[in-house]
């Protein structure tokens, strides 16, 4: 399976950008997929994580309100609409699947990554 993130870029305090990540080599219509980010000198950390029939989503305190997955299964794709980003949002941002059990905010518990996508917002 791979995941290749897309989308990310430099933008604007306040502006909005959209993230994919699109998944060959499986079909993951029945996976969790979710969003990790990594500031400089942080350790990863959860954004969403959205349960294989989306019918439940995790959150990250940090971008609860602002931040919306979305998933097409018919693509394998799934998206991260970001709103309303500011500097702190800056990071590396990763694309997973599967979960594996656990806390979905470990990051040891899910399977697949993609290879990440710089955001950098500048105040």
């Amino acid at each position: 399976v791979q995941l290749q993130a897309s989308g990310g870029g430099l933008v604007q305090a306040g502006d909005s950008l959209r993230l994919s990540c699109a998944a060959s080599g499986r079909d993951l219509s029945t996976y969790s997929m979710g969003w990790f980010r990594q500031a400089p000198g942080k350790e990863r950390e959860l954004i969403v994580a959205s349960r294989g029939s989306a019918s439940s989503t995790d959150y990250g305190g940090s971008v609860q309100g602002r931040f919306t997955i979305s998933r097409d299964d018919a693509k394998n794709t799934i998206y991260l609409q970001m709103d309303s980003l500011n500097s702190e949002d800056t990071a590396v941002y990763y694309c997973v699947a599967h979960f594996t059990g656990g806390s979905t905010s470990d990051a040891s518990a899910w399977y697949y990554w993609g290879q990440g996508t710089l955001v950098t917002v500048s105040s």
